[in-house]
């Protein structure tokens, strides 16, 4: 493939103007909609219902879902200027998201901190909620937390999913140049970076009293966002609905099912405790392939299964998630697809809410215990509050306060 010029590299490519990913396809929304309550479920403090996640059956986990929608949704807000108006400005519109979600991250942490500080000084509890998330350090020491904060070489668990997505972001203008020259130097430079990652050669520094590293490590997971991002520019072509594919994904699933899940393994030790034995003897082997902070090979090839049957359930084009019927069925449905997509549309707003709020809902749980009765009210609290979030975020958006031509 012949190479751009330099002076295309920086100048709008109108012959290109129409690529794909100009309109939101609703599988995306849809599907980031689930993975936001997922998450939700995932964060709040001992949840019992945090046994019943995706997670707990396979190598992937609603953090792939998240990445890889992420990728989509960038390649029709980000990818789309970059095509129409060049590389420099492309890449001033992704310095603008980054932005945005570097302040989502630091608000996050300040505010999750400062709850955390106001329940062990209210008296209250006899729980040390500072302890718990491990910012003991922070308090104790601030000066310099506070400068490893701002420049991410302080990166507390539980708050390292952001800053994985700002480098991620970061390399988008780097994958939109290589594009001029072709995708397969894309998909070179996405698989290479990977490889290295898995040999621990690209880790980032978490914290500065210790060796500890990001827990997720961007250039490793880079790989799942620049697939999806590669799917809705048209890079990748979509899959074709087979038998054999569907079949073929179908068993990975459940094959994967005994070694990424400790529950599904309780089953086979209960049922089969040979086979258990077995399964114990190849685990080891299994560790680096499902490895979550490099992003391991299995969780990989886990989630493009699992989207795979996602992608053929929702029918072309997600005509299934779009609900035309009269009846009290199709209306109940209707709601329910529609406050999941605008959950979808919002994930940001909701997945920056629902950490701080995942926190607070713990607290009530360690008020009120985890009965089943308990657990249940306060997870749908929980729902209730990210769908109000996502409503909320949606009006604010569309500037009501204009008037409107």
């Amino acid at each position: 493939m012949a190479t751009a010029s330099p002076a295309s590299d920086f100048a709008p490519v109108a012959s290109q103007s129409a690529a794909p990913a100009r309109t939101r396809d609703p599988r995306l929304d849809f599907y980031r909609g689930i993975a936001m309550f997922i998450i939700l479920i995932a964060h709040i403090p001992n949840d019992p219902w945090a046994k019943w996640i995706p997670a707990r059956f396979g190598f992937s986990d609603a953090t792939e879902i998240f990445v890889f929608c992420s990728g989509m949704a960038s390649a029709i807000a980000f990818g789309g200027a970059f095509m129409r108006k060049g590389w420099l400005m492309g890449t001033a519109r992704v310095s603008f998201r980054i932005w945005q979600v570097y302040w989502a991250h630091i608000c996050l942490f300040f505010f999750v901190a400062m709850t955390m500080a106001a329940l062990n000084q209210s008296g209250l509890f006899e729980k040390n909620y500072i302890s718990s998330l491990n910012l003991q350090h922070f308090f104790n020491d601030p000066a310099p937390q506070i400068v490893g904060l701002f420049t991410l070489t302080y990166v507390p668990n539980y708050f390292d999913i952001l800053p994985m997505y700002l480098v991620v972001l970061a390399m988008m203008p780097l994958f939109m140049g290589l594009h001029r020259i072709g995708f397969w130097a894309v998909a070179l430079a996405s698989v290479t970076i990977w490889l290295i990652a898995q040999y621990d050669y690209l880790d980032l520094p978490a914290e500065p009293w210790s060796d500890r590293q990001w827990f997720f490590n961007p250039f490793g997971w880079q790989l799942l966002f620049f697939t999806g991002f590669a799917f809705m520019r048209g890079w990748i072509p979509a899959p074709p609905v087979s038998k054999t594919l569907i079949w073929a994904a179908s068993l990975f699933l459940i094959f994967s099912m005994p070694f990424g899940s400790w529950k599904v393994f309780t089953w086979i030790n209960a049922a089969a405790p040979d086979l258990a034995d077995e399964i114990r003897k190849v685990w080891p082997v299994t560790k680096e392939f499902r490895n979550k902070t490099d992003f391991g090979l299995f969780r990989y090839l886990h989630f493009l299964s699992l989207a795979y049957l996602g992608w053929v359930v929702a029918g072309e084009h997600g005509h299934r998630l779009i609900t035309t019927g009269q009846g009290a069925a199709a209306k109940v449905w209707q709601l329910l697809l529609s406050v999941i997509t605008k959950v979808g549309q919002q994930s940001l707003a909701v997945f920056v809410f629902s950490m701080a709020a995942a926190r607070l809902i713990g607290v009530g749980l360690d008020l009120s215990g985890r009965d089943v009765a308990s657990v249940f009210v306060a997870n749908m609290i929980g729902f209730a509050m990210i769908i109000g979030v996502a409503y909320l975020a949606a009006w604010f958006k569309s500037h009501p306060w204009k008037t409107k031509k």
